[in-house]
């Protein structure tokens, strides 16, 4: 039996909001946050919905070691 989703509920709420302002990312950053929130608070690999997201956390993190290195 597959369980839901944890960030499902963030993930649609993105696709309306982007879809509603004609994909412009900055105007969705509320809703991505809440998506960025809910992926934090999930084990890595828990949500296929946060795959992207935990992907960005790494690459963020590399940029911030290689600033302080």
């Amino acid at each position: 039996m597959s369980r839901k989703d944890p960030c499902q509920k963030q993930a649609c709420e993105i696709q309306k909001c982007l879809q509603a302002n004609n994909y412009m990312e900055s105007k969705c950053e509320a809703v991505l946050q809440e998506m960025r929130k809910c992926c934090a608070r999930y084990t890595k690999g828990r949500s296929i919905c946060c795959s992207g997201f935990e992907r960005e956390e790494r690459e963020r993190e590399k940029v911030k070691l290689a600033s302080e290195g």
